[in-house]
């Protein structure tokens, strides 16, 4: 059979359309001599391969036939009945790196927002777990500084004036420090600081509405708010806590194939160390 050619499998009654080339993706599996070959478990009938297995698991062994990576939904929990199909279609790196459960679970991510007002001035403080996480924060929080007159300085517009990037404070690979508002410098001069956060294009001087903007975003993120509270002291300082159940980012696991291979032994375990 071509490589190119167009094969028609029903497992358990759900119908799944590949190529053969993807099925051979390993040569020692059931899968490949299944085009080959006689093999009782699998029934050639009107142009269909039809195999009596779960229909809704086989679906993830085609996405890592596909991908030859291990993706699977947040809420995942049959490993052991994926992985006894993976042992049965013969594809051992798979069912092999199924059972090690750790390098696919998801883990809890948690993630700490405080803010606080100081007169015309809001300060902003993001604790995460996963350092990732911070990182793709900082690469959407902009801060712009730039002068402007007594006059112009509460105006809902930035001045015309160029305004200019600021970097955020790092300091350490979990948190990041940031604020807005307006600091009086000379005369009826005002230092202004914005602050914008991608996609969002708005540059916010109001600190309300940078919290607002802030916890919005981390809400489409996936992350779902558990608590608030005020931490008193010399200022007041609203603390929004945060959590989300977040897989390995990227490729949790890769495997390469290698013809004539058992499978088991060529398993390259590439587990992203990310959030550390």
């Amino acid at each position: 059979m071509s490589n190119q050619e167009v094969v028609i499998l029903s497992v358990g009654g759900v119908r799944f359309v590949t190529r053969a080339s993807t099925l051979q993706q390993f040569p020692e599996s059931r899968l490949a001599r299944m085009l080959n070959s006689d093999d009782p478990e699998f029934k050639l009938v009107n142009g269909e391969f039809f195999v009596d297995r779960d229909g809704t698991l086989f679906r993830y062994i085609m996405d890592f036939l596909r991908t030859l990576q291990v993706s699977l939904p947040t809420d995942f929990s049959d490993y052991q009945r994926l992985q006894r199909e993976a042992e049965f279609y013969g594809l051992y790196p798979l069912a092999d790196l199924l059972s090690q459960e750790h390098l696919l679970k998801p883990r809890l991510e948690i993630l700490e927002v405080r803010f606080s007002l100081q007169e015309m001035q809001a300060f902003f403080r993001i604790f995460g777990s996963c350092s990732t996480t911070i990182e793709t924060l900082a690469e959407q929080i902009t801060v712009l500084t730039g002068q402007q007159s007594g006059q112009s300085w509460n105006s809902p517009f930035p001045s015309q004036k160029p305004l200019v990037p600021l970097p955020l404070e790092r300091p350490s690979h979990h948190d990041m420090v940031f604020q807005c508002g307006t600091d009086y410098s000379a005369g009826d001069q005002f230092v202004a600081r914005y602050v914008s956060i991608k996609p969002d294009n708005r540059k916010l001087i109001n600190g309300a509405n940078v919290l607002g903007l802030l916890l919005d975003t981390l809400l489409k993120d996936g992350f779902r708010l558990i608590s608030t509270r005020t931490v008193s002291g010399e200022e007041k300082v609203e603390c929004y806590s945060f959590e989300r159940m977040q897989r390995p980012a990227g490729p949790a696991v890769t495997v390469n194939p290698t013809p004539g291979s058992s499978g088991v032994a060529q398993a390259r375990r590439n587990q992203v160390q990310k959030g550390k």
